[in-house]
């Protein structure tokens, strides 16, 4: 331990110190695919008060996390950037790292250090673990999946297999084998068989590849290099031992890299998978509102789309007051109408407000405009009585139009404010009186536009998605004009549609359905899957 670490810890000691300690968890973020998180670190980061992160470790989560702490109402947790990834001019020192962790717990804060793959292989976990011990600080370790592991599966490559690899060598790639003193022994990783991966080890491969061939492991012998692992942008090349430092050098190949070595390498042809799915080297732009996006991100994450989650607009709650006194003369109503899950989940926060429940509604009517809008109504004990075939306000009056039971009837319609006016008129000529109640806006959501204007200026997207009117007015006000029109897209459904289009945005694809499994239906098709 050096000098400031040791000072740090005999201050940290002390009884004084001590006193209204927090914690730290040494938490393993995993490869960088956040489906990969385990669930002991997905509570820890929902409860924490600070986070302290590596490069390496997926900035989704965090940003996920901040997410839906802010749909909840809750502050997101304070956020400690400290790099460690080579090269990066905001890396911290690791001496700083530990004395950090120490200052935040001795403010009494649980505070999640969050490291990429698995905090005890090559992470440095354990040192900071010895520090926090030195320091008398009370601590966690909640492991990950390590990225030597996680890596070779996503390329369809077994670290193991009984016919070909009966053993798996980990070893860091740092170590330079050209240096006089060295704790890895190449030759004997030449010789002892099986898969050896390594770690950090793209610029001295060369080298690598050398010492191994000078221990007798065959030039001939497979090996891949994989980068970005578990990421929608994962890239696989798979050469021999003594030709994959010039493949990866020719195709670009740069950290962060997993190398493997070994007769399983070959299984790749077999049984690669990740890289086979249908939207596998597409990014996608999905522009649904914040507290929306998530549903149809990970549908398309699913099928190896690359997703950039940039939210243009966020739904902002308005003044209740008017829904309230609406819940509060429930009894004059016949029907509510209902067009989103959030307008569902606001007349629910106003009738609980009341001390009500679904048992309030059940001499109303329900209508609800598709299934999503359905599930949320379901999902609080309420089964819609009118659907439509066609999942837009208009599908809707055609349903309504059947009935003899609207006519003269009295309806709630609690909506978005700026909606268009096609239910409220379509229900008037019917011969309906509607109260319409505003309770939400669509709001730009200025966060958002630097990422998605850095992705669209660089050419890193192939389309974008539109769930709504309103996402795709946020998307141009976040873009400009003459930047928005860069990319094809594919809409929800016609209205959405029409809005793009006459923003000038070229649409290629528009959901025959207007639910998210038809967006993502849609959004195959234009990759040249499907019908």
């Amino acid at each position: 331990m050096s000098a400031t670490e040791d000072a740090t810890a005999r201050d940290a000691a002390t009884p004084s110190a001590r006193t209204a300690l927090g914690v730290v968890y040494l938490v393993g973020a995993g490869p960088g695919d956040p489906g990969l998180l385990t669930v002991r670190a997905r509570d820890l980061l929902d409860e924490c008060d600070a986070i302290v992160d590596d490069a390496l470790a997926n900035p989704e989560i965090v940003a996920a996390l901040a997410s839906r702490r802010a749909d909840e109402g809750r502050a997101g947790p304070e956020r400690h950037f400290v790099g460690k990834r080579g090269g990066d001019g905001r890396s911290a020192r690791q001496a700083d790292i530990n004395a950090l962790l120490v200052r935040l717990a001795r403010e009494g804060k649980r505070v999640v250090r969050l490291k990429g793959g698995d905090p005890f292989v090559f992470g440095r976990g354990s040192e900071e673990a010895q520090a926090l011990a030195a320091a008398g600080v009370p601590f966690e370790v909640v492991p990950g999946v390590t990225a030597g592991i996680a890596a070779p599966a996503y390329a369809g490559i077994p670290v193991t297999h009984r016919a070909v690899a009966t053993s798996v060598t980990f070893v860091t790639g740092h170590e330079d084998p050209s240096k006089e003193s060295q704790q890895t022994d190449w030759g004997a990783l030449a010789r002892a068989g099986g898969t050896i991966v390594l770690y950090m080890g793209v610029k001295r491969l060369p080298a690598i590849a050398a010492a191994l061939a000078a221990g007798g492991l065959p030039g001939t012998t497979p090996a891949a290099a994989v980068q970005w692992a578990t990421y929608g942008k994962q890239r696989t090349v798979v050469a021999t031992l003594e030709t994959l430092a010039a493949r990866a050098a020719a195709e670009g190949v740069e950290a962060p890299v997993i190398t493997v070595i070994g007769p399983a390498v070959a299984l790749r042809e077999e049984i690669a998978w990740f890289d086979r799915r249908p939207l596998f080297g597409r990014r996608v732009i999905v522009t649904r509102a914040r507290a929306q996006r998530g549903s149809l991100a990970a549908r398309l994450r699913a099928l190896g789309a690359d997703v950039l989650e940039a939210p243009t607009t966020r739904l902002e709650p308005l003044d209740q007051a008017p829904l309230r006194a609406a819940v509060g003369r429930l009894g004059d109503y016949r029907w509510l109408v209902f067009t989103s899950q959030t307008a569902v989940a606001l007349l629910w926060d106003a009738l609980r407000a009341a001390g009500r429940d679904a048992r309030a509604l059940a001499g109303l009517r329900v209508c609800a405009v598709g299934p999503a809008t359905s599930e949320a109504l379901l999902g609080r004990g309420i089964a819609v009585d009118v659907a439509p075939r066609r999942f837009v306000a208009e599908g809707l009056l055609e349903a309504l139009r059947e009935r003899d039971d609207v006519r003269g009837a009295r309806v709630l319609y609690a909506t978005a404010d700026g909606a268009r006016d096609v239910l409220r008129e379509g229900l008037a000529a019917i011969g309906a009186r509607v109260d319409v109640v505003p309770a939400y806006r669509s709001v730009p959501e200025a966060e958002a536009s630097a990422a998605l204007r850095h992705a669209v200026e660089r050419g890193e997207a192939q389309l974008a998605t539109f769930t709504s009117a309103s996402t795709v007015s946020g998307y141009v006000a976040a873009l400009g004009p003459e930047l928005a029109r860069r990319l094809p897209a594919v809409s929800i459904g016609p209205i959405t549609s029409d809005a793009a289009r006459a923003a000038g945005i070229h649409v290629v694809g528009e959901a025959e359905e207007s639910t998210m499994d038809g967006v993502v239906e849609a959004v195959i098709r234009w990759a040249g899957y499907g019908a």
